[in-house]
């Protein structure tokens, strides 16, 4: 029990690292990118897709969705935050970015075995081994 309870918290440390890794940067009143505005949407669309998935994957898969609501919601919070520094704007458009990338990612996630296996490995937190347990569905077929 205590074994798995140390998993379950283990997981959670990517998707802090992340929110915080956005945190720092959009703080930050200059931010190094290419001043075009497809690459800063890709940016967001990725970043938040990656968040989503690292958020979904702590939950059952019945309650995957969150991922996608935690990283939509702190896409705006974090829109809102670039209000204060200077140098920064809101942009609509980068929220939309971001809720689509966390969607689209969580869906992938879902959908797409061999994806879902590569968020599975050791690297991120969960071990094949809990997987097999029936916390999350491997299916050899997928993929």
């Amino acid at each position: 029990m205590a074994d798995e309870q140390s998993i379950s918290r283990g997981r959670w440390f990517w998707p802090i690292v992340l929110a915080f890794t956005i945190f720092h940067a959009s703080g930050q009143g200059a931010v190094a990118a290419p001043d075009i505005v497809s690459i800063d949407k890709v940016g967001h669309f990725g970043v938040f897709g990656l968040l989503a998935t690292l958020i979904a994957r702590t939950q059952p898969s019945s309650r995957w969705w969150i991922g996608v609501l935690v990283a939509s919601l702190y896409g705006i919070c974090d829109e809102f935050r670039q209000s204060l520094t200077p140098g920064r704007s809101v942009e609509f458009a980068d929220w939309v970015a971001d809720t689509a990338g966390a969607a689209f990612a969580v869906t992938v996630y879902a959908k797409w075995g061999l994806y879902r296996r590569l968020m599975e490995t050791k690297f991120w937190g969960r071990a094949p081994a809990q997987v097999a347990k029936g916390n999350l569905p491997v299916r050899k077929s997928e993929g």
